[in-house]
């Protein structure tokens, strides 16, 4: 990720732009505070199969909704 000031990237927005076609996550800062992000196009799809990749990795996963064979009691 890179930061960028928003007077640099008026200046150099075709060149900065293509950085983030290529991938690059740009981090746009006015007066030193982060006011906007530029993602790539597929950005959020990685991040969401990022996260459940990681979820699976504790999850159990598998039909939940298939009997177990397990007798259960109801109890009060």
């Amino acid at each position: 990720m890179i930061d960028v000031p928003v007077s640099e990237f008026r200046a150099n927005m075709n060149a900065i732009l293509k950085l983030v076609k290529d991938g690059e996550i740009v981090s746009l800062l006015l007066r030193g505070e982060e006011i906007a992000k530029i993602v790539p196009p597929d950005y959020a799809r990685i991040e969401a199969r990022k996260a459940l990749d990681k979820l699976s990795e504790t999850a159990t996963v598998g039909d939940v909704l298939s009997p177990i064979g397990e007798q259960w009691s109801e109890q009060q």
